[in-house]
Formats: structure tokens, sequence, C-alpha cells
């Protein structure tokens, strides 16, 4: 996959928090990992983020998740089964931290790109 233009990749919340927290550039990571990619987010996870930025009072770097980011709808009850049914359905690799949801791509056999050593990020097909 490395190299290959993909159509998409999905943020996780957790993952957007950590790409921050570790001051990656996202376009240089993702590029550098997977070649050039769209960010695609969820309306569930963008909520989850404002109310995070807003609760903790901190600077999450909205403004430039929605300047990168495309909103694409996700199906499901929970964050998770949206990521989870996107990116099995589309494709898409998610970018994530989160060990259950990272568990639940494997079993799918769904790529996942996780912050690894917190200032980088890694594909794992």
């Amino acid at each position: 996959m490395r190299g290959e233009t993909l159509a998409g990749v999905l943020v996780d919340a957790c993952g957007w928090v950590a790409v921050v927290d570790g001051q990656i550039n996202i376009d240089l990571a993702l590029e550098s990992q997977v070649g050039p990619v769209d960010i695609k987010v969820t309306e569930a996870v963008l909520s989850e983020l404002e109310n995070l930025a807003e609760r903790e009072s901190r600077s999450l770097l909205l403004e430039l998740l929605h300047e990168r980011g495309e909103v694409v709808a996700g199906e499901g009850e929970h964050t998770d089964d949206e990521l989870l049914n996107l990116a099995t359905t589309q494709g898409w690799p998610v970018l994530t931290v989160d060990r259950t949801l990272k568990a639940r791509l494997h079993g799918a056999n769904a790529s996942v790109i996780e912050v690894h050593g917190s200032k980088a990020l890694r594909l794992i097909e």
C-alpha cells in the first residue's frame, strides 16, 4: 500500500489528540507512511473532539482538522462502529491509538495508522 494514493485516512478522536500532543505534522507524517491522502472525519469524531477541547479548555487544532478534513457520514450506534464500518467498506485505514478499536480493526482485516514513539506515525496493515 505504501506510495499508492489512498482515497482517505479516517481520523479517530484519540488519534487526533495524540498527533496534536506529539506536535506531529499530520500531512508530512501521513505522506511518509502512505503517500498523499485525504483526511476523513465523522461528525461523531468531530463532536468528541469539540467536547474534549471545551471540557479541558485546550486547543486541539480543530480549525486545521476542519480545513484539511472531509466530513464523511458514518453508520452505527457508536463512533467506533462508524469507523469500523467505513474502514471496511471504503478500505480506509484509521488513525487511532485506541487499543480496543485497533483490535476490532485488525479482526476485520482493516489497516491502522498509529502514533509511534509519540513523534511519528506507523501504518499497520
